[in-house]
């Protein structure tokens, strides 16, 4: 299925990026950033992992079911947007010190609620 091999892809991608980041704020960064802009960016690196971790699982459990649900592909695309929005609202915050970039960053919390919330949904529904 196409869905799952684009989730699996991209999943591979964010966790690679995620691992690439966190290296990169503790040698590059750690000496030109404070530490609060440096924990920001480690908040980022992390939940970026866990949720390239979370779209894996979406990819796995898409190519398993012999009709998956629907919630699981919204799961999925919300991983993928939580990703982009609260990663990257935290990256971009941490390296530039723009206040207003905080406040973008719950919606991307909200996604990544949407998606545990619609696995939960997947997951009830299995049977």
């Amino acid at each position: 299925m196409l869905l799952t091999r684009v989730f699996l892809t991209i999943a591979a991608v964010l966790a690679g990026l995620a691992v690439a980041a966190g290296a990169f704020a503790s040698h590059a960064l750690k000496e030109r950033l404070t530490e609060r802009a440096l924990d920001i960016f480690e908040t980022a690196a992390r939940y970026q992992m866990y949720h390239a971790l979370a779209l894996f699982l979406v990819a796995v459990l898409l190519s398993r079911a012999e009709s998956a649900p629907t919630t699981l592909s919204v799961a999925g695309y919300a991983f993928i947007a939580g990703t982009a929005i609260f990663s990257g609202s935290l990256y971009a915050l941490s390296l530039t010190g723009i206040k207003w970039l905080g406040a973008i960053t719950p919606l991307g919390g909200t996604a990544f609620l949407v998606g545990w919330g619609c696995i939960a949904l997947a997951a009830w529904s299995l049977q």
